[in-house]
């Protein structure tokens, strides 16, 4: 839509309702009630993983805590538990602040196949990520409450690494952890007030992909990966 068809648009929804446009003085309502700031509210850091820890058991992903230290070896052991021969990865700075170039190197070097996922390499990406065993990406937001990772799209992470590999592996940064979605949508929303945009796609995953059918039988890999492994890592 224009601008110009944008304007009339409203003109016209302002003239049937039968009164002019207002373009300034508008401001956000202040609810009386707002439930959402409530939930959690006061939880501490460690309090809030140990929530994501048993909302994993609901949407049946693993969970595994560890530090920089011990990544290498709890993503060796995931990996071995998906019986994985190729891996796709996000890359960007987080590969060399974590460690994990080091650590997918070591994996290249025992025959597995690793693609850091990097826009110059256009479709092979996708069609790497297509036959892929585990997709591997880093969290951005992490959703105590409801076991969500939160992924910020660009040119080192699409968006077909945690949809398209048979399995999924979230490194979740401790940081990234807050209470719920109201957070998430406060850190979004102030971050594109202050000019610095996070992404034109702005992915929630929460674990595998999970179904129902109309008799209410959960139905797990439909849309997407068929299992999910969240790596907690102390940072």
């Amino acid at each position: 839509m224009t601008i110009k068809n944008r304007e009339s648009f409203l003109d016209n929804l302002a003239s049937k309702l039968g009164r002019e446009r207002k373009v300034t003085g508008v401001e956000k309502p202040e609810w009386k009630v707002q439930p959402q700031h409530r939930v959690l509210k006061g939880a501490t850091l460690d309090e809030l993983v140990g929530v994501l820890e048993k909302q994993c058991e609901e949407i049946h992903t693993d969970f595994v805590r560890t530090d920089k230290e011990g990544l290498a070896e709890v993503l060796q052991s995931a990996l071995e538990k998906y019986q994985a021969k190729s891996i796709i990865s996000a890359g960007g700075n987080r590969i060399s602040e974590f460690g994990v170039g080091s650590i997918y190197k070591k994996f290249e070097a025992d025959g597995m196949e690793v693609q850091i996922w990097d826009e110059e390499n256009g479709e092979e990406n996708k069609i790497f990520a297509e036959r892929a065993d585990v997709g591997i990406t880093f969290s951005d937001i992490t959703l105590a409450e409801s076991g969500t990772v939160t992924l910020f799209n660009d040119k080192y992470n699409g968006r077909s690494i945690s949809l398209l590999p048979q399995t999924y592996i979230a490194i979740i940064p401790k940081s990234t952890i807050v209470r719920r979605m109201t957070q998430a949508a406060e850190r979004i929303h102030q971050e594109n007030v202050n000019g610095n945009p996070v992404s034109s796609c702005v992915s929630f995953v929460t674990g595998p992909s999970n179904s129902a059918d109309i008799e209410m039988k959960l139905i797990v890999g439909v849309h997407g990966p068929v299992a999910a492994t969240y790596i907690v890592v102390d940072d």
